[in-house]
């Protein structure tokens, strides 16, 4: 999710409260997604409001076969998919990734409607035990085929997975736990730092 789901890489008072400098420690909240995707929710949203109101009486019929449970089955898993699916949707927009960075210790959050579903604590080697590494998830194509020399160079150029990048601490147990992760090495690094610091 740290593709879609960015965190600030300053602690500037410009970023509001995505960066809060408090009793030594630093907390960081992810930005929300951008506006473009509030408009492919109310796409979404509209089309499953259509489907509701398509199927709403067949959903009735269904549900009142009261001796056939494949019936019901069938009834409940629709009506409880258009139910639940918007609340879905509307739960990404509402995702939120916190750090939290004091001393050696290291907090990650993960809360949705403003509720932490999810929290992580570590302990770090030392303070700033940090790496920024580059990750390929899959064999790059364009590029083994541009140096067996197979096809134009400059046409597959731009087929080339370029991977990205993830932020990785390691604990003082020595193991290597991912944090974040980027298509920016720069950000990454920035980010990094500025934990480094706390």
């Amino acid at each position: 999710m740290g593709l879609m789901y960015i965190f600030p890489v300053t602690d500037d008072q410009s970023e509001g409260d995505r960066a809060v400098v408090k009793d030594n420690g630093l907390t960081l909240k992810t930005y929300g997604l951008p506006m473009i995707f509030w408009g492919y929710l109310a796409a979404a949203m509209s089309v499953l409001l259509i489907m509701w109101l398509a199927s709403r009486a067949v959903i009735a019929k269904l549900l009142s076969y009261g001796e056939d449970p494949t019936m019901l089955f069938l009834g409940h898993l629709v009506q409880w998919t258009l139910i639940l699916t918007p609340i879905v949707l509307l739960g990404f927009f509402f995702y939120e990734k916190m750090l939290t960075k004091k001393g050696q210790e290291l907090i990650v959050t993960y809360r949705v409607f403003f509720i932490p579903f999810w929290i992580k604590k570590f302990r770090l080697s030392a303070q700033d035990s940090f790496t920024v590494d580059h990750f390929m998830d899959s064999p790059n194509m364009a590029r083994i085929r541009n140096r067996q020399g197979l096809g134009s160079p400059e046409a597959m150029k731009h087929f080339e997975n370029k991977g990205y990048f993830e932020l990785n601490i390691k604990t003082d147990k020595n193991k290597s736990v991912n944090i974040d992760r980027h298509s920016r090495k720069a950000d990454l690094i920035k980010l990094k730092e500025l934990l480094s610091k706390y």
